[in-house]
């Protein structure tokens, strides 16, 4: 079994031991990202998720994958009443043959950001 560590400079580089997205055999593993820096200065929970999916694309495409190749999200969320907004952005990224996912409220997330999407791709 090969391992490959995959990192886009287009995405925020990691905040801690782990790799942006690992490879094994044909199945792409993406850590969970933040939208860094859009959350920094401000944006609204849309905007905030429409980075983190843009983030995601970054390592996807950096790979050699793209958002149809996505088989399963997580996403956390510090607040249960943005599932909509989140949800809406969100969808625009999966029009067809959405991935399996599920959603969780969490109390707190790194850099205290609203959201945090990981995702599992397969080629």
């Amino acid at each position: 079994m090969t391992k490959k560590i995959i990192l886009s400079t287009e995405a925020p580089p990691p905040i801690g031991p782990y790799s942006q997205a690992v490879e094994v055999q044909g199945t792409l593993y993406v850590s969970g990202q933040i939208a860094f820096p859009a959350y920094e200065s401000g944006a609204s929970i849309e905007e905030e998720t429409d980075q983190v999916m843009k983030n995601l694309g970054f390592i996807l495409h950096e790979a050699g994958y793209s958002f149809e190749n996505v088989v399963k999200c997580s996403i956390f969320i510090q607040d249960m009443n943005h599932f909509g907004q989140i949800n809406g952005v969100y969808g625009q990224y999966f029009t067809a043959n959405p991935p399996a996912r599920e959603t969780v409220e969490v109390a707190r997330l790194p850099k205290n950001v609203r959201v945090e999407i990981s995702c599992i791709a397969y080629k």
